[in-house]
């Protein structure tokens, strides 16, 4: 008798999760459910990686790899931090696919359109992060700093005025001129 196994290591775990899940609805808290659907996120970010690491012509898979591992780890510390923790985690959205279009740009074949997303969504999602706690106070800083440098700046070109540089002509000389240095 030839035994299937795909099918019956998948009919295992199908049945197992099912049980989970009955045994949760039923009041036997063996899991719960809001701590546990991050990891299929996550689960389903490294099958992604994986499948580029088996090929890795296929660099495009890197771009859902690092939004569902982004995503699902945010998801799970809100899971377990509390969902209002989403106040502040939200600019992960924009990283997630940042990190992806940087990924695919480091680890394939260097196409530089990739990187004009990547900057954007990876600029953004870090600006929105520092507008929090105690990066609040950082780009009002840097705006300062940078007001200061252009006051210098522009300062110091009023201050120093280019010398142009010397032109070597020779002047030109009258008709009358030429016949005088003849004699």
């Amino acid at each position: 008798m030839h035994v299937n196994t795909k099918s019956l290591i998948a009919g295992i775990i199908l049945i197992a999760f099912g049980l989970i899940i009955l045994g949760d609805n039923l009041g036997f808290y063996l899991f719960s459910w809001d701590m546990f659907w991050p990891w299929f996120l996550i689960i389903g970010g490294v099958l992604f990686l994986l499948g580029w690491m088996t090929d890795r012509e296929k660099y495009g898979l890197l771009m859902p790899a690092s939004i569902l591992l982004v995503y699902g780890f945010m998801f799970l510390y809100s899971a377990y931090d509390g969902w209002w923790r989403m106040d502040v985690l939200w600019p992960y959205f924009l990283i997630g696919p940042g990190l992806g279009f940087l990924l695919m740009y480091f680890l394939g074949k260097k196409e530089s359109g990739l990187l004009i997303p990547a900057s954007i969504l990876l600029g953004l999602g870090v600006i929105f992060l520092m507008g929090r706690g105690t990066g609040r106070f950082f780009w009002p800083i840097l705006i300062i700093i940078i007001g200061v440098i252009l006051l210098f700046k522009s300062r110091r070109k009023d201050m120093v005025a280019p010398i142009p540089p010397a032109e070597v002509e020779e002047p030109e000389t009258k008709p009358e001129e030429k016949v005088k240095k003849k004699k």
